[in-house]
């Protein structure tokens, strides 16, 4: 033995005998230290870059630590024998064994498996690799790449089985329509969203910072939701705190937002030669002279000549947008917590714009280990939805701004707002405050307690429970005040302009206040235990649901003031009141079995025994099963043997039977009415009541049978992955009417029954490559979704010719004339079946029955509606030291949309309906002879003409971001600085060209869509 050694332990023990017990005592803790030391080390990535944030944990226990700035981390009292497991988001974790060290660094690498993620699922998780349902998920991460503060708006072409519609970029009404796997329904279509295991509202306004993750579910593993799954079902997953010291991120967002496509009009001399030929064909004298024309071109008399772009008098080139989020985060052993705060603003798009939306929220996540066997969690947030219009709605603007004629002032040469179009829509003024408000104002509380206990006498026995409370008070107050604009004075000489009073002879005011309240309760007894090889997880449970809500409205008019926007102030002549309210509840029993033996041959099933108050006492309740199953064969000897190139591959089937119970209530029981007239009964007139509808006894809700299979597979370890899918839906029990009628002296309609059947299929496919290229690190995703939908039965009116009838066809496929060309002279019209008055330069209709008569029987039924059947996404994303850069773009197909504007001598055309019209001097042309409103045949029946295909690809989402290296910002206390730059609908490629091709059907009178240019920071303390 070392000498030194020996002298020290002899004084050691000279030292403790001289002490006596007290100080053999006192040793005791110096020695713990010395054998239980503590150990420091620091975290780093594969480019040398420390690692903020990075959860260090010491296994099978709750103690850890989180690494700082510098990604350095220090854990007291870990024993020699202890494992340490570095874990952080989109990385791989590690385990290290201390084996007595103090000192422990470590580099990560980014992520590159995904078999062993979890996906949230019904009222639980599963492992990636043991599901067997059609399940999608994206990170909240992804969805964050989007400048879009609408998450409705984020999801197509980053899901699978997403198909999505935005046909409107006004602020607060702009909601992307959502289908899981298209239409399935002639009734409503909307999925389930269920938030942190809740079914609530409000999806679309959460704060893209709070989601940790989406996940859809579209087959069988949807069948936990019973009556309320058969459109699918969307979870999201908020954010949770992680045990380390308080974390606060903060992020800002600044957008610049103008239109994806505003139509390019006629100008003023164009129009004027138009408004000619319109009178000419109809035998009346033109209205412009040759001299008139030219002076609306050179712009010499602005007063009486004008050349007015309606657009540009009313739209702004940009307008702002804007996001706060601030988060704070971290916890201990005990207790752990993910708080957040965040704003938005949306400016609309019109110059001196009364249409904004604001929106600030607030999240508190909270979860506590009380010991070991008892956890609880408790979850509030809240949201003020601001909606600030002017009282006239986003299409009476539009249309005003389709309809004005440039031949006329939108604003005088002096500043002044010009004449109206009609009933004082001068959008100039009607898009401003100049006429009053509408003010809406959504208050949003949501509120989750929730416990997990285990019993601890039981291995892999626990019980949780939550009881959710959902409040929201809505406040709406409209309130009109008349404006006023200027005509000119025709009579003077210097531009006399006469003012008009327009609109309401006197302010009027409405009020409106909504309050909705939902409580649920759940309780579930799981049990989730591994015998040897056997993997089994179940359990069962019980939720009970109530939802209602009152109403609250009334209005006055003849206020003597503008400048008092409060009801008292109101006349009392015409004033009036009113409230409405409701009551609805749902009871469910539901459970899930899942086994697989050796993670290779997989089975689960779910059930729930669901009741809804929209039925029958006596039929109230319907039992919903699914099931599925799953092989890994990869596990197998024999393809590990023979087929060593694959990796991973798992086949997997589905079947479940979900309801849809969203239909109006009480439909079983007689419903009254008051009439507008009465009985007198003195000097008083009451009301009277009558029957509106005759009961259904039997109603009861849709149902139902999903069918899929699917496969996955991974390839060069995990560098190469598919996932494919076929789906079938049999759709039965829809709620339709009748072809027959009651009598019009019933006064009553015949109830809707269960007898409209309907089929969807299709496929999914996502194909994904990543890999490493040294430092360089790229991804690719492709997803392709194609769901198509066909009316099985439902009672169509008799007697209708094969090609008219909607059973076999898609549902709401539309009844058009179908167009074959236009008559490029009269000879043509006379020698072909025509409609009567037809002339060269008109639309040619089909004779579809061949008896020489253009009539309603000629009209076919068309097989394409405004929602696309195919839905395609392409997502690019790469790294390369400290840039990040993600592009997606999105396509869709197979839909179409009946556009056609409100233009002739009532206003204006978009240059495109008549830059090739037919004329005497242009007969070869794509486009018919101008045409007068729908005054003729080819407007006012509706035909295939203006039936346009509206498939479209979009740079939908576009980031290029750059982080800065972490010894350049720690001088100053951050952890993390991130800039970007990113966009949303940047380039859209179609054939449409005037309106953005998701536009709604209609003659152009829409909020367009927006595009969005952006930049933005994220910081972390």
């Amino acid at each position: 033995m070392n000498p030194r050694y020996a002298k020290a332990m002899l004084l050691l023990c000279l030292s403790a005998a001289s002490s006596g017990p007290v100080a053999a005592r006192a040793l005791v803790p110096a020695v713990w230290q010395q054998a239980n030391p503590t150990v420091e080390g620091k975290v780093k990535d594969v480019n040398g870059n420390p690692l903020p944030g990075v959860t260090v944990l010491l296994k099978d226990s709750q103690r850890g630590a989180v690494t700082d700035v510098k990604g350095s981390f220090t854990l007291k009292d870990v024993k020699r024998d202890a494992v340490l497991v570095f874990q952080f988001v989109g990385y791989d974790p590690q385990e290290i064994k201390v084996e007595g060290r103090t000192s422990v660094n470590v580099v990560l690498k980014e992520n590159q498996k995904t078999l062993d993620e979890y996906v949230v699922v019904g009222y639980g998780t599963q492992k990636k690799v043991t599901k067997t349902g059609a399940v999608a998920t994206v990170k909240g991460a992804e969805l964050q790449q989007s400048p879009n503060v609408n998450i409705s708006n984020s999801l197509v072409g980053r899901i699978p089985g997403i198909i999505a519609v935005n046909n409107s970029g006004e602020p607060g009404n702009d909601n992307s329509r959502i289908f899981i796997r298209g239409r399935s329904t002639l009734g409503v279509s909307t999925p389930l969203y269920v938030i942190d295991g809740i079914p609530r509202e409000g999806f679309a306004r959460l704060a893209p910072g709070d989601i940790e993750s989406v996940s859809v579910l579209k087959d069988a593993a949807a069948a936990i939701y019973g009556s309320r799954a058969a459109n699918g079902v969307i979870l999201v997953t908020t954010k949770r705190g992680k045990i380390g010291k308080p974390t606060v991120n903060y992020g800002f967002n600044q957008s610049f937002v103008s239109p994806t496509r505003l139509p390019k009009m006629a100008d003023a001399p164009t129009y004027a030669r138009l408004v000619n030929e319109i009178l000419q064909y109809g035998g009346d004298a033109p209205r412009f002279s040759e001299d008139q024309i030219k002076k609306f071109g050179d712009g010499s008399d602005p007063w009486l000549y004008p050349n007015t772009n309606w657009y540009d008098a009313v739209i702004k080139n940009t307008s702002l947008q804007n996001r706060h989020d601030l988060s704070l985060s971290g916890g201990t052993e005990k207790m752990t917590y993910y708080v957040s705060l965040g704003s938005i603003f949306q400016d609309g798009i019109y110059k001196s714009s009364a249409t904004y939306y604001k929106q600030q929220n607030i999240r508190a996540n909270l979860d506590a280990n009380v010991n070991e066997n008892v956890h609880l969690r408790f979850d509030l947030a809240g949201r003020l939805e601001n909606r600030h219009f002017p009282p006239r709605s986003a299409g009476s603007i539009f249309r005003s701004l389709m309809r004005g004629r440039p031949t006329e002032n939108a604003i005088w040469p002096n500043g002044l707002p010009g004449p109206d179009i009609e009933y004082g829509d001068n959008p100039v003024v009607t898009s401003t405050d100049a006429i009053g408000y509408t003010n809406d104002k959504n208050y949003v509380v949501n509120g989750t307690l929730g416990a997990t206990v285990k019993i601890p006498w039981v291995q892999g026995l626990s019980v949780d429970g939550n009881f959710a409370y959902d409040q929201n008070f809505a406040f709406i107050k409209t309130w009109v005040k008349p404006w006023t604009l200027y005509t000119l004075d025709p009579n003077s000489p210097d531009h006399k302009l006469n003012p008009a009073s327009r609109g309401v002879s006197a302010p009027e005011l409405n009020e409106s206040f909504n309050s909705n309240r939902m409580t649920t309760i759940n309780v579930k007894l799981n049990y989730a235990r591994s015998f040897g090889k056997h993997n089994l997880s179940t359990f069962i449970a019980f939720e009970q649901a109530t939802f209602d809500g009152d109403t609250m409205l009334a209005n006055r008019r003849y206020f003597i003031s503008d400048k008092l926007d409060q009801l008292f102030a109101g006349g009392d002549k015409e004033k009036n009141n009113g409230g409405t309210g409701f009551s609805f509840a749902r009871r469910n029993y539901f459970g899930r079995v899942s086994y697989n033996y050796k993670e290779t041959y997989l089975f689960d099933f779910n059930a729930r025994y669901d009741g809804t108050q929209n039925f029958p006492s006596n039929s109230r309740f319907g039992f919903f099963p699914g099931a599925s199953v799953g092989w890994v064969l990869s596990n197998e000897n024999f393809w590990k043997q023979g087929v060593r190139a694959v990796d991973y591959f798992k086949i997997r089937a589905s079947w479940g039977q979900m309801g849809n119970d969203q239909i109006p209530s009480f439909q079983y029981l007689s419903t009254y009415g008051f009439s507008d007239g009465g009985v007198m009964f003195g000097g008083d007139l009451n009301k009277g009541i009558y029957q509106m509808r005759s009961p259904n006894e039997a109603i009861t809700w849709e149902m139902a049978n999903n069918y899929d299979v699917g496969i996955e597979a991974s390839l060069l370890g995990e560098k190469l992955s598919l996932e494919a899918d076929y789906f079938y839906t049999r759709r039965a029990n829809i709620l339709v009417s009748r072809s027959q009628s009651m009598p019009a002296y019933t006064g009553m309609t015949l109830p809707q029954e269960n007898i409209g059947k309907v089929e969807n299929k299709g496929f999914e496919v996502v194909l994904k490559h990543k890999n490493d290229i040294n430092k360089f690190h790229y991804e690719v995703v492709g997803t392709i979704t194609h769901a198509q939908n066909k009316i099985l039965f439902w009672d169509e009116v008799p007697n209708v010719p094969e090609w008219q009838k909607s059973t076999g066809k898609m549902i709401d496929a539309p009844l058009y004339y179908k167009a074959i060309g236009i008559y490029k002279t009269q000879e043509e019209v006379d020698k072909s079946p025509h409609i009567s008055g037809a002339r060269a330069g008109d639309v040619i209709f089909a004779d579809i029955d061949g008896n020489g008569i253009i009539d309603d029987l000629d009209r076919i039924r068309v097989n394409r509606t405004e929602n696309p059947t195919w839905i395609f996404g392409l997502t690019l994303s790469a790294k390369y030291n400290n840039f990040d850069f993600t592009m997606l773009w999105q396509g869709a197909t197979g839909a179409s949309q009946y556009l056609h504007t409100e233009s002739g001598l009532i206003g204006n055309f978009p240059e495109a309906y008549i830059k090739d019209r037919w004329t005497a001097d242009n007969t070869n042309a794509s486009w018919p002879r101008v045409n007068d409103r729908d005054r003729e045949y080819w407007v006012n029946r509706q035909n295939t003409f203006w039936f346009w295909k509206t498939d479209y690809a979009r740079l939908k989402t576009v980031e290029l971001g750059y982080t800065l290296p972490g010894t350049a910002i720690k001088s100053i206390g951050l952890q993390k600085l991130r800039v970007y730059v990113s966009g949303q609908n940047l380039v859209t490629i179609d054939n449409v060209k005037i309106f953005d091709p998701e536009a709604p059907m209609g003659s152009g009178q829409f909020y367009p869509q927006s595009k969005i240019y952006n930049v933005g920071l994220n910081v972390t303390f």
